[in-house]
C-alpha cells in the first residue's frame, strides 16, 4: 500500500484545500448578514427553455411584443462568472439549458448584491428579471432580484480539464451530471424510450404489473443468481434473474396481456455490455406467438427511436441504424453456417462442432452439451455481423427450456433473439404451455446442473403446477432497456446509461 492514497486521505486533503475552507467560511459570513445559505422552496415561473421560446416567439411578432415580455423567475446552478465589480455576467443552467444573466449593483438591493459577491461557481440560485439581447447577440436575463438557494462547499471540476476520468465520473455521477450536459441528455433519452415503450403497450391494452424481486427459486433464465437469507422465515432467497415465470402465472390466471419494467440481478461478469444489475421489460400476450412478438418488437423499438430522435434512424458508432420497416430474419443454425462458412452437415454432431470450436480457438469447455457449443460458436462467428436490426430465430431446445418445440424439428424451438449493433437486445418465445413437456425439460436442466452447469434452470414444481391448470398459447418477450438506451443515446458502454453502475471498492 506504500505510495497509494486511500479514499479517506483523499477526502481529508480536499477538506484542507484553501477553496474548500473559503467556501466553508463564507457560510458564516452569509448568516451574519441575515442570509440563509441553504434556502427555502423557490417558486419559479419558467424554465430556461421556456424563456428562449418566449423570446423567439416575441421576435416574430415584432418589437412591441419583445418590449412587453413579462418578468421571469428561473432557478438553477451558476456555471460561470465574469467580472465581479459593480456588474457581472454569469451563466445559469437548469435541466433544459443554459442562459446568461446580467446583474448590476444598482439593480438589486444592497444586501442582495453583498450576498451575490459571496457566491461561487456551482452555487444554486433563483433569479427574477427581464430578457434582453446583448450587443454580441446573446439572450440575457437582466436581474432585478436574486435568492440564494444552496451554497456548494466543494468546487466543481475546472472548466477546461473537466471531469473525464471514467471511474471518477461513475463514482460521483452527481458531479458528472452537473458538468457534462451530454450525460444529462443520455438519461433523458433513457427516460423517453421507457415512456415510449410503456405508452405503446398501454395503447394495446397491456397492463403493467409487479412481481417479486426475492424468490426461493432463481428461474426464468440461464444465469447465476445473487443469494441472500431471510432471518424470520429462516430460508434462502435469490434476487430474481428474470420476471418470466411469475408473469406467465398471470396468463394462467386470466390476465391476457401483461408487462413489467424492472431490475434484474445476475451474478456474472462486468463488461461494456454487462452489468450485474440491469433493467428489462418483459411482456406476455395470450394467444400470440414468437412471430407476433417479432412484429411487436419492431413497433416498440421504432416508436422509441422516433420518440427520442424524431425518426426511425439513429447514428451509432459512426454508422446509421435503421429501425424502420421489417428487420432482417435468419435461422440460428443457418446463420452460423453462413458467417462461419460451414456446411450444415458440419453442425450436426457434438464432435464436429467441438472441432470447429477448436479450430477457432474459442474459450469454451468442450465437454459442454451441443447447445452450449453452438452458443459459443454463434457469439464468435455470427454476432460481429449483426449490426443492422436482425432477428435470429429457431433456437436449439437445449438453450431454450421455456420455449415451445417446433413439431417437425424435435431439437429446435420457436424462439428468436433480436440483435442490433452486434448486441442482443431482445429475446422471445412461443411460450411452452405443456406442463408435461415443461416438467421433463426441468428434469433435464437438473441433470445439467449435476454435471457442472451452474446456470442450468432449477426445478420449479409450483410453476409446473400452474401450467397444469392450463395456460393459453402465448408469445413472450424480454427487451434489455440498458442496451437499447446505449444505442439510442450513442454510448458504447453500458455504464454510461446506468446512473450508478457497480464498481470495486476504492
Amino acid at each position: 500500500m506504500d505510495g497509494q492514497i486511500t479514499q479517506t486521505e483523499e477526502e481529508e486533503e480536499a477538506r484542507q484545500s484553501d477553496e474548500y475552507i473559503q467556501r466553508l467560511n463564507r457560510l458564516e459570513d452569509l448568516k451574519s448578514m441575515g442570509v440563509e445559505p441553504f434556502g427555502e422552496a423557490y417558486i419559479r415561473t419558467h424554465r430556461i427553455e421556456d424563456l428562449v421560446k418566449a423570446y423567439s416567439q416575441a421576435v416574430t411578432e415584432g418589437e412591441s411584443a419583445v418590449d412587453n415580455l413579462p418578468s421571469f423567475k428561473i432557478a438553477g446552478r451558476i456555471m460561470s462568472m465574469r467580472g465581479m465589480g459593480k456588474a457581472s455576467f454569469c451563466n445559469l443552467t437548469d435541466v433544459t439549458g443554459t442562459l446568461q444573466f446580467y446583474i448590476r449593483q444598482d439593480s438589486i438591493s444592497e444586501m442582495e448584491f453583498a450576498a451575490f459577491r459571496k457566491l461561487y461557481v456551482g452555487d444554486l440560485i433563483g433569479i427574477e428579471g427581464r430578457l434582453f439581447m446583448t450587443k454580441k447577440n446573446e439572450l440575457t436575463l437582466r436581474v432585478s432580484k436574486i435568492d440564494i438557494l444552496s451554497c456548494g462547499i466543494r468546487p466543481l471540476p475546472e472548466k477546461h480539464k473537466g471531469l473525464r476520468d471514467k471511474e471518477t465520473r461513475y463514482r460521483r455521477r452527481y458531479v458528472d451530471l452537473i458538468v457534462n450536459p451530454e450525460v444529462r441528455q443520455t438519461f433523458i433519452t433513457r427516460s423517453k424510450l421507457i415512456t415510449s415503450i410503456r405508452r405503446t403497450l398501454d395503447e394495446k391494452d397491456y397492463i403493467e404489473v409487479e412481481t417479486p424481486i426475492l424468490s426461493s427459486i432463481a428461474g426464468g433464465a440461464a444465469a447465476r443468481p445473487f443469494k441472500t437469507f431471510h432471518n424470520t422465515l429462516k430460508m434462502d432467497f435469490f434476487l430474481r434473474i428474470a420476471t418470466e415465470l411469475h408473469l406467465k402465472r398471470l396468463l394462467v390466471g386470466g390476465l391476457e396481456k401483461v408487462y413489467e419494467i424492472g431490475r434484474i440481478f445476475r451474478n456474472e461478469g462486468v463488461s461494456q455490455k454487462h452489468n450485474p444489475e440491469f433493467t428489462t421489460i418483459e411482456l406476455y400476450e395470450a394467444y400470440s406467438d414468437f412471430e407476433g412478438m417479432m412484429n411487436l418488437c419492431e413497433e416498440l423499438i421504432s416508436n422509441a427511436c422516433r420518440a427520442v430522435h424524431g425518426s426511425s434512424e439513429v447514428n451509432y458508432d459512426e454508422q446509421i441504424i435503421n429501425f424502420g420497416g421489417s428487420w432482417r430474419r435468419m435461422r440460428y443454425l443457418e446463420s452460423i453456417a453462413k458467417f462461419g462458412e460451414y456446411s450444415m452437415d458440419q453442425l450436426q454432431t457434438e464432435e464436429s462442432v467441438r472441432e470447429l470450436c477448436r479450430e477457432r480457438k474459442i474459450e469454451v469447455d468442450l465437454k459442454l452439451p451441443l447447445g452450449k457449443l453452438y452458443d459459443a460458436l454463434f457469439e464468435e462467428v455470427v454476432e460481429p455481423h449483426l449490426f443492422q436490426p436482425t432477428f435470429i430465430y429457431d433456437y436449439p431446445k437445449e438453450l431454450s427450456p421455456l420455449a415451445k418445440q417446433i413439431p417437425d424439428q424435435p431439437n429446435m424451438t420457436y424462439r428468436f433473439e433480436a440483435f442490433v449493433a452486434n448486441m442482443e437486445i431482445a429475446n422471445a418465445f412461443s411460450e411452452l404451455n405443456d406442463p408435461l413437456d415443461q416438467h421433463e425439460r426441468f428434469k433435464q436442466q437438473m441433470k445439467d446442473r449435476e454435471q457442472g452447469d451452474d446456470e442450468a434452470h432449477e426445478m420449479d414444481m409450483d410453476y409446473v403446477e400452474a401450467l397444469e391448470y392450463g395456460m393459453p398459447p402465448a408469445g413472450g418477450m424480454g427487451i434489455g432497456i440498458d442496451r437499447l438506451a446505449m444505442i439510442l443515446s450513442g454510448n458504447t458502454s453500458i455504464r454510461e446509461v446506468i446512473l450508478f453502475p457497480h464498481l470495486r471498492n476504492k
